[in-house]
């Protein structure tokens, strides 16, 4: 074969430093899928503008295999290293806002996070998460709604978090009890759900493998603020993987991994009111957050 064929009509035939990029996207032209010659092409494009701009050296590029090659390590059934490195690269925050522009009134959505590895066993409305008991009692309870307020009844509320302590349950096999923290409800014919946790609690991302090496090195902290994932699905309507952020949290302007949306943002209130305590089975005082969310429809 030619070798213009193999680079493509009105492309250079060799491959050279000024015309490297077009050389090797030419390659992809005979790609039966065209959006994945569309992903090729542009990748290729745009990483040989950086290589050019930063005229990386041998060295350099050999640091970032092994760099690449340390992540991948580092993966396993409970750790997702790469979700981390895109997370706090800000990939993971840009094609989520990409993916999910919010319309109107609608909830936004936010980074699902590495820890979403395992499914949330069913709870009933108004059990507890907190399976160890630790941390400061909180009843978060919402509503589902949809565009026009009306009530997304049977949605599906999907939650996790940290513990008192800043760590997953995943993180912490044999210590925390397996699926604390996690509880997937249904919502009422009113589209309501309660449950009971603890305060969510800011914490540090994992920093014992490459990615925190990498913000270590760029003297950049770990730390994401105060929060409580949700997935609320239901038919008919987009489903949302969002959080919700505990107000005077600590890192609220320098989340590690770029996720806090000012809409998310919600107070948590002290209530000490004994009949209350008795009715949510929490000791008085505690503490209430509420987050209502709107979904789109599909």
């Amino acid at each position: 074969m030619d070798v213009s064929e193999t680079a493509g009509a009105g492309t250079p035939d060799l491959f050279s430093e000024e015309h490297s990029a077009e050389v090797v996207g030419a390659s992809f032209a005979g790609t039966p899928d065209a959006r994945l010659r569309q992903l090729m092409t542009a990748l290729v494009k745009h990483l040989h503008a950086y290589v050019k701009e930063v005229e990386l050296t041998e060295e350099e590029w050999a640091s970032a295999i092994d760099f690449l090659t340390h992540t991948g390590k580092v993966c396993d059934g409970v750790r997702q290293e790469f979700i981390l490195l895109s997370d706090v690269l800000g990939v993971s925050m840009l094609v989520e806002t990409i993916n999910h522009r919010a319309g109107g009134s609608s909830t936004e959505s936010t980074v699902l996070g590495p820890f979403h590895v395992v499914e949330s066993p069913p709870r009933a409305l108004g059990d507890t998460i907190s399976l160890d008991g630790k941390g400061t009692p909180c009843l978060v309870s919402g509503r589902v709604t949809g565009p026009d307020g009306e009530p997304v009844t049977g949605a599906h509320v999907d939650v996790w978090q940290a513990n008192d302590d800043g760590f997953y349950d995943v993180q912490q096999p044999g210590i925390q009890p397996e699926r604390n923290l996690r509880g997937l409800f249904t919502a009422d014919e009113q589209g309501r759900f309660w449950f009971r946790s603890i305060v969510p609690r800011y914490y540090p991302i994992p920093t014992d493998g490459p990615v925190g090496e990498l913000l270590a090195a760029t003297a950049r902290h770990a730390y994401r603020p105060a929060h409580l994932h949700f997935i609320v699905t239901a038919p008919g309507y987009c489903p949302v993987t969002t959080h919700v952020f505990v107000a005077d949290s600590p890192y609220l302007n320098s989340d590690a991994v770029f996720g806090v949306k000012e809409s998310l943002v919600r107070d948590v209130s002290l209530v000490d009111d004994h009949r209350r305590a008795v009715e949510a089975g929490l000791p008085n005082p505690f503490h209430t957050l509420t987050f209502d969310l709107t979904l789109r429809r599909a």
